[in-house]
Parts: structure tokens; C-alpha cells; sequence
């Protein structure tokens, strides 16, 4: 029986088989499983390439799987490398690869990174086509998936698991998921079409796409109260400022367009947390003192999200309107901020002493920057939806 429905002879079906090792979506998962590992502190590199291959094997049981339903299942794809049996050969190699690793590491590395490793492969195999028909599955499928791989990845090392590969295991779940949702809303036509039940078919490409920015926006600010409370090294949260940059970037962006950047924008997330953890870069660092303006030191932090607020605003065009509405706010914040200082509920100490209608000046400057940079985060947020692209299939 034919391997390759491209050619024919050993080159053909070396051919066929290589098409399906797919690096865009093949790196993350290992690269996850060298970054669980680092998190273990000691680090066996051989242990720490065979937990990789099984990943590889694991991602590659989801490649072949998909294209076998996709194009000689349910008639999707234009094309395919492989023959019907080829994929199954495919799968059969994958399956067996695997389980040597499996059995290795359950030998080597212990019983739990055995079954942390386990799920793998049933994520991969079972990704279609039964966890891409409905939107949960369909979007936790991969994340769950380099999720397992870090915990993977850890346990092989450390023969446990323990709180940190765990809360990093999360903010990647989170954090790929809402990728993920961008990443299916480049096809919300055709999935629709075909009934295939995404988050953006599920609810609609405006209420996905908030959701996935959201998504990505909590997995984000996570890291720093993680590292606040010292299970994140104190340099993390530069990962979550680089990825946020891209997050930024991405946000008027059309799904593919955006999609582009958020995956090469997980890699750097990836490499800066690899870098902290392994490096820890700012360990024993104290925090930046900016009390050395002295009594200008409140006003400076104002002078700063001030003019953030505003060229926030100025891009938007909202400037007239958040004046409005930050005129119509600032007699009941005067109230409110008067009242509560003439009681002793807080007290201000780097400031400039100056008192304006009996409150410091800095609380009137408070009182016009903390709503104008909510309203201008706001219309950031909501001015811009660039909508999704009709499906080039």
C-alpha cells in the first residue's frame, strides 16, 4: 500500500512523514519542557531530551491525527502528503516512539513524571476529532497541552511536582488559550460553515475577542503578583511587559495579522521567563526608590500615568470627552477625598505641602489622572476592533 500520495521510493515518504513536523507549533511544547526542567533547578540533559522527544512525539500524534480527519475524514483540506495508511503508519511510529520515552522515564525519572507525561499524547491523539468540535476543548487543547509539558518537564527532574511549575503551568494555560481564541477567529466563516464550534463561532467575534484579551491580560498581570509573593523570580514580570508590548501591538490588528505577532510573542515570553528563572537577573535587587525626589515624589508619579492617560487619549481622539466626564466626576472625588482625610482615614508624606480649597494640590492632579487613564485604557480598548477576515479556504 502507497505511503506517499506524492511520488513514490523512500525519498517520497521520508517527504511525506518530515511534512508534518510543523516548527511554528512543535517548538513551544519542547521548549516547555526545557523550561519545566530549568524550573527544577538540577538539570539531567538526558532526561531532559527524552521528556522533549516524547513531547515531540506527543505533537506530532496531533499533526498527523488532524490531517488524516481533516482530509480523508471530513474532506477539509485540499491536500495531504500522506495516504490514508501513511497516516496511520504515521500514528503507529508516533504512538511507539512515545511509549519508549514513557517507559524510560517512568524506569529513570519516577511514576509521577510518568503520569504527568501520560495525558500528552491523549491530547494529541484525541484533538480530532473529538476536542475540536465544541469551544472549550477546541481552545484548551494546545495550551493544556504545553501546560503538561512544563509540569512534564519539571517532574522528570524533581520526581514531584510542586507550586511553582504549577502557577507557571497556569499563566500558559491561560495566556495560549486567548491565542488560541484569536487564532480560530481567522476562520470564523468556514467553521461555521461546517459547524465546527470555536469560541468565535460559539460567541461571535466581538465577544471572543474580548474574551481572549482578556484572557491574555490576566495571565499577564498574574506574574506579578506571583513574583510579588516571591513563586516567580523578581525579573518575571519584564515577560509580561514584552509580551504585553506585542499584546499592544496586536490589539488593532485583523486575526491573522494578530495571530502572527501573539504566537512569536509567546516565544519571548518564553525566552525572558527562561532567562529569569534561570539567570534571575534582579535577585537580591532592591526595589527602585522613588522617594528620592522628596517631597516632589507624589507629583512625579502623577506627571508620569498623567501623560501615559493622555497620549492614550490623543490617540483615541476622546480628549474633549474625557474632560467631560472627568469635570463631571471631579465634585464628588473632591468630596469624597476631603472628607476622608479630614478624618485620619490615610495621610500623604512625600509630598509638596502646598493646599489647595483644604487639600493637597497632588489629590487634585489625582483626581483628574487616575479617571482620565481609566477612560483612556477604556477607549483604547473599545475604539478599535479591526473585525474578522472572510476565510481564504
Amino acid at each position: 500500500m502507497a505511503i506517499a500520495r506524492h511520488g513514490s521510493g523512500p525519498s517520497a515518504v521520508a517527504r511525506a512523514f518530515a511534512s508534518q513536523v510543523h516548527p511554528v507549533f512543535m517548538l513551544p511544547p519542547v521548549a516547555a519542557s526545557l523550561f519545566g526542567a530549568a524550573l527544577a533547578g538540577q538539570f539531567d540533559p538526558v532526561v531532559a531530551a527524552v521528556h522533549g522527544a516524547a513531547m515531540f512525539f506527543a505533537v506530532y500524534t496531533a499533526h498527523v491525527k488532524d490531517g488524516y480527519v481533516d482530509f480523508h475524514g471530513r474532506g477539509e483540506d485540499d491536500d495531504h502528503p500522506l495516504s490514508a495508511f501513511g497516516c496511520r503508519l504515521g500514528l503507529a511510529g508516533a504512538a511507539v516512539g512515545f511509549a519508549a520515552c514513557l517507559g524510560w522515564l517512568s524506569l529513570v525519572a519516577g511514576p509521577v513524571a510518568a503520569a504527568v507525561t501520560l495525558p500528552t499524547w491523549f491530547v494529541g491523539y484525541f484533538h480530532a476529532p473529538q476536542l475540536d468540535t465544541n469551544p472549550v476543548t477546541t481552545t484548551l487543547g494546545y495550551p493544556l497541552g504545553v501546560a503538561l509539558c512544563i509540569l512534564g518537564g519539571y517532574a522528570a527532574q524533581a520526581g514531584a511536582v510542586a507550586a511553582r511549575p504549577l502557577a507557571f503551568a497556569g499563566v500558559f494555560l491561560v495566556v495560549l488559550a486567548g491565542v488560541k481564541v484569536i487564532d480560530d477567529s481567522t476562520d470564523v466563516a468556514y467553521d461555521s460553515s461546517i459547524g465546527k464550534r470555536t469560541v468565535a463561532v460559539a460567541l461571535g467575534y466581538s465577544r471572543a475577542r474580548s474574551l481572549a484579551y482578556a484572557l491574555m491580560a490576566f495571565g499577564l498581570f498574574a506574574v506579578v503578583p506571583l513574583s510579588v509573593t516571591g513563586v516567580f523570580p523578581p525579573s518575571a514580570p519584564l515577560a509580561s511587559l514584552v509580551f504585553g508590548v506585542v499584546v499592544g501591538l496586536a490589539y488593532a490588528k485583523d486575526p491573522e495579522t494578530a495571530t502572527m505577532l501573539l504566537v512569536r510573542g509567546a516565544y519571548l515570553f518564553l525566552a525572558v521567563l527562561l532567562v529569569a528563572v534561570f539567570f534571575r537577573p534582579l535577585a537580591g535587587a532592591p526595589l527602585p526608590d522613588i522617594t528620592v525626589f522628596g517631597p516632589y515624589t507624589y507629583l512625579a508619579t502623577e506627571a508620569v500615568f498623567g501623560a501615559a492617560a493622555f497620549a492614550l487619549l490623543a490617540r483615541a481622539d476622546a480628549l474633549r470627552r474625557a474632560a467631560k466626564t472627568v469635570a463631571a466626576v471631579y465634585p464628588v472625588a473632591y468630596v469624597w477625598d476631603w472628607y476622608t482625610l479630614e478624618v485620619g482615614v490615610f495621610e500623604i508624606t512625600m509630598r509638596t505641602g502646598v493646599e489647595v480649597l483644604a487639600i493637597p494640590l497632588e489629590e487634585h492632579l489625582f483626581m483628574v489622572v487616575v479617571p482620565a487613564l481609566v477612560l483612556a485604557v477604556h477607549e483604547t480598548l473599545h475604539g478599535t476592533d479591526p473585525g474578522p477576515r472572510r476565510s481564504d479556504r
